[in-house]
């Protein structure tokens, strides 16, 4: 058996300092290694051109490596400096928002001539839709406590009690977060540091990822753009849990916040998994409501602390209005038909579409049966009717269905990052409908199903950008397809 060719650029577990030269889709920075083997082509995420980056290779072929990244060293001409705390889950917040639109548009454009093989792309274009709020803007934020934390001057790893995110390119280091990061509720996040200095004073323990052990594991805020409620939900293991005083712990967060406090929930997770909620313990309310309101284009939806919603509102509606543009463009074709919104989550495009054509039926499906138990009680809430949803997952649903094969004129589709699954688009498809409106938030795996919908005789008419994420590579994409 002939030896694998050792690669001559670069090993496996090696730590490099790379300039970033190019961009690709993604938010994956490229950099070239140039030696008299010739030209070697480096991937490390969550870097822009310009930068000077500290990363260790995590895989590598004969043509390319891919890297973690683990510091910025020099930073780009392009970024400026912004009055809030660096974090992972922001690596491109020093860059000016056009910039990172910039990037976006291109990046994403090139995906679909690459995957998609959809060469025309450009002339398709709509609009970029920005988000309303670049700063600040999401609804929800999870917080780790960690036993391990990171000492930036000596550069090295220290035992102390942390509370905040991980630290970049880590999976048992936690980093503190002192103050607004940007992204969620300034004022919280200001006393995110009050918050650790009361659960450290306990002498309970946070949690410590390479022995599996500790006592706080999480915590958990959402917040009402509408009320301007948050809604806290606190993670720890059952081992010490008499030792702390969960109504305190309320008190406690009603003096920093006063009357923003909607509940304070507690879970009880003792898995080893690195995941907030548990799949077996419980969640108990222990202060206040255990659900929040949130109004989206002026309809109002209750929100749990494990339901799906969108992580910045204000940017939805935005997106939602161009879903149900696309949708309803020619209004005859859409009335008094009906419309199926396939993974529809808590019905909320639904809800909408409903609001604004008449006689329509819309069928919403999704495999989650709690995001349909709360699709139902919204479209109650609303007092909107000729919506019916179903918990099911959406390829057995359609085989269960048969009646609505050639009854359906449009199709709305907004599945998860991994897109849709062959043999589920190749059901959806055979329901022969007029058009489809298909929303993702990882343009890769719908750049890959537009190559099936093409194939199958879809078009794509027309299609739109939406910032819902600023500083983060992430882009959401609004496709029609139109049967040709």
């Amino acid at each position: 058996m002939p030896r694998r060719e050792r690669n001559k650029f670069v090993k496996r577990g090696q730590v490099l300092e790379l300039l970033i030269e190019d961009y690709a889709y993604g938010g994956k920075g490229i950099a070239r290694i140039r030696n008299e083997h010739g030209e070697f082509v480096v991937f490390i995420p969550n870097t822009l051109p310009g930068q000077l980056v500290k990363a260790q290779v995590k895989k590598s072929s004969k043509t390319y490596a891919e890297c973690k990244l683990f510091e910025v060293l020099k930073p780009s001409e392009d970024e400026v400096e912004v009055p809030y705390q660096d974090i992972p889950g922001a690596p491109y917040i020093k860059l000016p928002i056009e910039k990172q639109h910039a990037y976006k548009k291109q990046s994403t454009i090139e995906l679909f001539k690459r995957i998609g093989k959809v060469t025309d792309i450009e002339d398709k274009f709509d609009e970029f839709v920005t988000s309303p709020n670049t700063f600040h803007y999401r609804n929800k934020m999870e917080y780790g406590f960690s036993a391990i934390g990171y000492n930036h001057e000596r550069k090295t790893d220290v035992d102390e009690f942390t509370l905040g995110f991980k630290k970049r390119g880590t999976w048992w280091c936690g980093d503190n977060l002192n103050n607004d990061s940007g992204l969620f509720d300034a004022e919280f996040e200001n006393h995110l540091k009050d918050i650790r200095n009361y659960c450290q004073d306990t002498g309970l323990a946070p949690w410590h990822a390479p022995k599996r052990v500790g006592f706080f594991r999480y915590f958990v805020v959402r917040k009402s753009y509408k009320t301007n409620k948050l809604l806290f939900n606190l993670v720890t293991t059952s081992y010490d849990l008499p030792q702390f005083d969960l109504d305190k712990f309320a008190n406690y967060l009603v003096e920093l916040f006063g009357g923003r406090v909607a509940g304070l929930l507690h879970t009880i997770n003792d898995e080893v998994g690195d995941r907030t909620i548990a799949t077996t313990g419980n969640i108990n309310l222990v202060y206040g409501k255990d659900k929040i309101v949130e109004e989206l284009l002026n309809l109002n939806f209750e929100i749990s602390m494990k339901s799906f919603f969108q992580t910045n509102p204000k940017s939805a509606e935005k997106l939602y209005t161009k879903v149900i543009d696309y949708a309803i463009e020619n209004k005859e074709a859409i009335d008094n038909t009906v419309v199926m919104d396939l993974f529809c989550g808590t019905g909320t495009i639904g809800q909408i579409l409903a609001s604004k054509s008449e006689n329509t039926k819309i069928v919403g499906v999704d495999i989650v049966a709690s995001a349909i138990e709360d699709a139902k009680e919204n479209a109650k809430r609303n007092g909107i009717e000729g919506l019916k949803f179903y918990a099911a997952d959406v390829g057995k649903f359609l085989n269960e269905h048969p009646e609505y094969t050639n009854k359906i004129k449009t199709i709305i589709l907004d599945p998860a990052r991994a897109g849709i699954a062959p043999k589920t688009l190749k059901k959806i498809i055979n329901l022969n409908a007029e058009r489809l409106v298909y929303v993702s938030c990882n343009p890769a795996t719908q750049a890959r199903d537009t190559e099936q919908l093409i194939q199958a005789g879809y078009n794509i008419k027309k299609f739109s950008l939406v910032d819902q994420f600023p500083h983060t590579s992430h882009i959401e994409t609004v496709v029609l397809f139109e049967k040709q």
